[in-house]
């Protein structure tokens, strides 16, 4: 089964990267800049066929990885033979911003088929954050919670799906209780004061419970789907703000991220409950490719970004040098971020 999780793991990684790259591809030769290569895989050349009519090397390399794309004058005039209307850096500012969101943009429009396969096949369920059973002796129980109540906001913050009320009650982990607005059956409203209760596993992981089951229905038809699709790929994008406002406030620890140890337990969980949950898990791992390569951040597509921004604003480019040192200096830091968080995963096994 391992060996199962981690094929499977490198292939919705690699395809993942490689739809990213693909947008980008397909994105510069719509704007007239000259390709290179498009590479499917990384590592040794197995196979390559470089076409006539446009010059481009098409690839399929070693390791199934992903792929890239390589493409002329990304940052600067680097190369005589191509004519420098087709090198990327002297395109018009808006047009190497779309080259650059091109992959983002993929990895959504992935993310958004993925679910709505899900809705289609497989059927819809409800997101509506309504409870369908309260434990007795629960801590929504002892709040004043009842059957069928429908959690309207969390501590000021509206919920209008389950997906965002497990959002807010991750982010606030650590908090001692909640200020969980209800509407009862009756459609009377009322402010709840929910203290968690805590358990502990065999493996001494804590554990923070609420004492309820959500309630889900089950829809079908095209309409439903796209509705479905909608409403999970707005749940995810928010929970990535969530995150990330989290870990910059303090609120969230670095213990809540996962590297490629962590990603393979949570694969190897998906498996067991069936094809819809692998492809939900890789709809929400491409939303998450999309949004942190929009960041901001060096050696990102919004680093990128950020500095034909600046350009624009300045009213020229930024030194070739300096932009490569922002980008290797986040580069080295993005790898030991990982490292990092690797060596976390591989001591929570034992």
């Amino acid at each position: 089964m391992w060996l199962i999780s981690i094929i499977v793991l490198i292939l919705m990684l690699g395809v993942l990267v490689l739809l990213h790259e693909f947008g980008h591809f397909i994105v510069a030769r719509l704007c007239g800049v000259h390709v290179y290569e498009f590479s499917v895989g990384m590592g040794p050349l197995l196979l390559k066929r470089i076409s006539k009519k446009s010059g481009i090397q098409y690839s399929i390399r070693a390791l199934p990885i992903g792929g890239y794309v390589q493409l002329a004058g990304e940052v600067m005039e680097d190369d005589d033979k191509i004519p420098k209307e087709k090198l990327m850096c002297n395109k018009p500012w808006w047009q190497r911003i779309l080259i650059l969101s091109a992959g983002v943009i993929m990895n959504f429009i992935t993310a958004f088929v993925l679910l709505f396969l899900i809705g289609a096949v497989y059927g819809s369920t409800s997101t509506t954050p309504k409870i369908n059973t309260v434990q007795e002796g629960s801590a929504f129980s002892e709040a004043g919670g009842r059957n069928g109540d429908t959690i309207l906001s969390i501590d000021g913050k509206k919920t209008k799906t389950w997906d965002r009320a497990q959002v807010l009650l991750t982010l606030d982990n650590k908090k001692e209780y909640y200020s969980i607005e209800v509407r009862h059956e009756d459609n009377t409203t009322e402010m709840l004061k929910v203290t968690p209760k805590e358990t502990t596993d065999e493996k001494g992981n804590k554990t923070r419970v609420f004492g309820v089951t959500i309630y889900q229905e089950t829809y079908h038809g095209i309409g439903k789907a796209i509705s479905y699709a909608a409403s999970k790929f707005e749940s995810i994008y928010q929970s990535m703000f969530t995150i990330i406002y989290g870990l910059f406030t303090g609120r969230l620890s670095m213990n809540s991220l996962s590297g490629p140890v962590g990603m393979y337990n949570i694969v190897n969980q998906s498996l067991a409950l069936g094809l819809a949950q692998i492809l939900y898990l890789t709809a929400y791992i491409s939303i998450n490719l999309g949004f942190m390569n929009f960041l901001p951040f060096p050696a990102f597509d919004g680093g990128h970004i950020l500095f034909v921004i600046i350009e624009k604003i300045r009213g020229k480019r930024v030194d070739a040098n300096i932009e490569g040192w922002f980008h290797t200096i986040g580069f080295l830091l993005l790898m030991l971020l990982m490292i990092l968080i690797t060596i976390k995963d591989i001591i929570g096994l034992f």
